[in-house]
């Protein structure tokens, strides 16, 4: 694959199966059920403060990244989150990852964000060379 077959562009309903086939792969805590994954999708879709990004190349989708924009009171204004990026086994270190946090980061400004955050234990030199940089630790307590 050459970075001429990759194209970054917003999720589309028929996105759906591939995009829960790579939830599925992504899911380490929690299993991406169906049932759950079908009512979430499409009001992301059509949330104006979140973005579903999807990677295609050679008519598939092989990658995926969901974020959102908020407001804060301690940056003066939206701050944007990534909240999974997830890019198919055997088609990482391609670009994938890149293209999806680049037109994600353009998304953002495009929204005033004052900045881009992410929580992973994956892949930290690869944020690195993106410009992100380890800001703090990242605590969870599951509900359910």
């Amino acid at each position: 694959m050459t970075s001429d077959d990759l194209h970054i562009r917003r999720a589309e309903p028929s996105d759906a199966d591939e995009i829960f086939a790579l939830a599925r792969e992504f899911g380490l805590t929690f299993r991406p059920e169906r049932a759950a994954f079908d009512l979430a999708f499409p009001q992301l879709l059509e949330n104006k403060d979140a973005l579903v990004l999807t990677a295609v190349a050679e008519g598939r989708v092989h990658g995926y990244l969901l974020g959102f924009v908020h407001l804060t009171l301690f940056a003066n204004g939206p701050v944007a989150w990534v909240e999974e990026a997830m890019v198919q086994s055997g088609y990482r270190r391609q670009g994938i990852g890149r293209g999806l946090l680049e037109e994600f980061e353009v998304w953002a400004r495009e929204k005033q964000a004052g900045y881009v955050a992410l929580a992973t234990r994956r892949a930290p030199e690869f944020y690195r060379a993106l410009g992100y940089e380890q800001s703090a630790n990242f605590y969870r307590k599951v509900l359910r």
